[in-house]
């Protein structure tokens, strides 16, 4: 199940390619949020960009400010977008649920809408490995569609998906059992520039690793 998870990802994400990132170009809380991590890291900081799609805007952005950025995605298309983009950055085509993290090894992580296709265990279980690739101190930013839906089936953008959230409480409880602190949040209602998208609500928390999270 978890394989084909990843598969369907692969390949909704291989149709969408360009059209996703010109769907979403509009988000004024995606930018703001990278403000934010922006602010919180010092020069030539190490960021893990995780469903880094096609680079921009997160690792384009980052890489602008001096930063080194790994950026991981599941589909072959999107990835190799990315690295023609953004050729500053570093992009792996893998799923970061199997792809081994070095302890404490990122100044910050970006999690943007790469959650919603994994079943809830896992997406508990990758934000936990993901706080321990933290530095103590580090900064992590997600963002999600807060719904609670488990394994519902429906349509984004032209293309079947299947999705899985949970409720804006339930997943900042989640969060923080991951061991993060809540620092920000955003909650709005975004229309994707695109002729079969839909209003989705989202959800972006700004997360800060506390040094007693350390394992």
């Amino acid at each position: 199940m978890d394989e084909e998870r990843g598969s369907r990802a692969a390949v909704v994400f291989d149709a969408l390619g360009a059209d996703y990132e010109k769907a979403f170009a509009g988000s004024a809380a995606h930018r703001s949020s990278l403000e934010w991590v922006l602010g919180r890291l010092t020069p030539g900081g190490r960021v893990l960009d995780v469903g880094s799609g096609t680079g921009r805007p997160t690792a384009e952005t980052l890489v602008g400010a001096g930063h080194e950025v790994l950026g991981v995605d599941v589909s072959p298309v999107m990835v190799e977008l990315a690295g023609r983009q953004v050729p500053g950055a570093s992009f792996q085509c893998a799923d970061i649920r199997e792809l081994p993290l070095s302890d404490a090894s990122f100044d910050a992580v970006c999690v943007y809408f790469s959650l919603l296709q994994m079943s809830r265990d896992d997406q508990s279980r990758l934000l936990r490995r993901l706080v321990q690739a933290l530095k103590p101190g580090g900064s992590l930013a997600v963002a999600t569609v807060p719904l609670d839906v488990e394994d519902v089936e429906g349509v984004f953008m032209g293309q079947k998906v299947r999705v899985t959230s949970f409720a804006a409480d339930d997943f900042a409880a989640m969060v923080t059992e991951a061991g993060l602190t809540v620092v920000s949040q955003e909650s709005l209602l975004f229309t994707p520039s695109h002729p079969d998208a839909v209003p989705e609500p989202h959800l972006f928390l700004h997360c800060r690793r506390e040094p007693r999270s350390l394992v």
